[in-house]
């Protein structure tokens, strides 16, 4: 829960990702020895802030050293710019809360190329791993360690500075950051509450600096909706299909703050992916869903991403709205065969359409891929009943 707004504190004072990152980890790490019996500090966050700083004036006083006794040596000096002297760092009760969304801005710098800066960004201020953000964009765990280390690279080399830039410029980043925020709350809607409230919280902040981007507005009303659901869809620790919730433990207050939002967004003339995306996860709340609009919807969402997996959730609608055989047929055109959700929705289409051999391999492919505990037990409860 802490780890991004304390690398977001260590990026605003010492504007090197590299030394940020290794500080924090070490005071994570250090949190990790200590908390099992000294007991968790009346203020963690803080606790794990002014721990990572310390440890940043150790590691750059100790490459100063290293450096100096280098140069006696007659050898070439580090290439790290690095700072020999400190004075005592601000107290954590005063870091200002919006350093998470300049460090989403940093990162989102328009000299790196979007992947990076959606990656990169996740990795920053989601705390994620290399695995987790590799599931995210569907390659290789080497392939994304790559990506992450050219990201670093490119932000130390053209010297990104840590800051949200001037309003003239924020556009030109608006798409990566939404991505990102986006992608953070996918991880907390598969389980991880904080940072789903993360990126509602980020939401919020973005929606009062770009008060007239629709798509801003389209995002949050997005994210409120569909966390809205979230104590229904793990109703006792276990996975539960939209159909079979139990509506009274819907936010109702965050359906209507949700779509409040998409209304504005909407007024704003949005027709863009969130407000799409939103008005989707609206329609879909409704005691009968109207499903052949919700597949409209995700055929327009389809032109303007070109997204497999919009398809596949174009597919799902089209299924829905009461033709399987026609939904598998557009699931098997998907080049999505590393993604649990591909698998366990051909499964539930394949049951449906009296194949239950198929369907057991392919709820178990989906349970091979599948990263959640929850959504594990959902599909081997599915086996056993196959």
């Amino acid at each position: 829960m802490e780890w991004g707004r304390v690398l977001a504190a260590l990026m605003g004072f010492l504007g090197d990702f590299d030394l940020a990152e290794e500080a924090t980890a070490d005071a994570f790490a250090t949190a990790a020895e200590r908390w099992p019996d000294d007991g968790v500090p009346p203020n963690p966050g803080g606790w794990l802030t002014t721990t990572a700083k310390r440890r940043a004036i150790d590691l750059i006083r100790r490459r100063a050293s290293l450096a100096e006794k280098l140069s006696l040596l007659d050898q070439p000096e580090s290439h790290l710019d690095e700072k020999d002297e400190m004075d005592e760092f601000d107290d954590p009760a005063t870091v200002i809360g919006d350093e998470r969304l300049e460090l989403i801005f940093m990162c989102c710098h328009p000299a790196l190329a979007t992947e990076s800066q959606v990656a990169l960004t996740l990795r920053a201020l989601g705390g994620l791993s290399t695995a987790e953000i590799a599931g995210a964009f569907l390659v290789g765990e080497e392939t994304m360690k790559r990506r992450l280390s050219r990201g670093r690279a490119k932000i130390r080399a053209a010297r990104v500075p840590f800051a949200v830039p001037a309003d003239h410029l924020l556009p030109e980043r608006l798409a990566a950051v939404l991505a990102v925020v986006y992608l953070i709350y996918n991880e907390g809607y598969g389980g991880r509450v904080e940072l789903a409230a993360e990126a509602i919280r980020l939401g919020r902040v973005l929606t009062a600096l770009m008060p007239d981007e629709p798509e801003v507005h389209g995002l949050l009303a997005l994210m409120l909706i569909q966390h809205a659901r979230h104590r229904a869809r793990f109703a006792g620790g276990d996975l539960v299909l939209l159909a079979d919730q139990d509506r009274s433990l819907w936010d109702g207050e965050a359906i209507v703050d949700g779509r409040r939002l998409l209304d504005r967004a909407i007024a704003l003339r949005g027709r863009g992916q969130y407000v799409l995306q939103a008005a989707i996860a609206s329609l879909q709340l409704e005691p009968e869903p109207d499903w052949l609009q919700i597949s409209g919807l995700y055929e327009r969402l389809i032109e303007l991403t070109g997204s497999e997996v919009v398809k596949l959730n174009h597919a799902v609608a089209v299924a829905q709205a009461g033709d399987p055989s026609r939904a598998l047929e557009l699931i098997d055109r998907l080049a999505l065969d590393g993604y649990s959700y591909m698998h366990s929705a051909r499964g539930e289409l394949l049951a449906r359409l009296g194949r239950s051999g198929e369907s057991r391999c392919a709820f178990e492919r989906a349970l091979a891929l599948s990263r959640s505990e929850a959504e594990r037990r959902f599909l081997e409860n599915r086996l056993s009943e196959l």
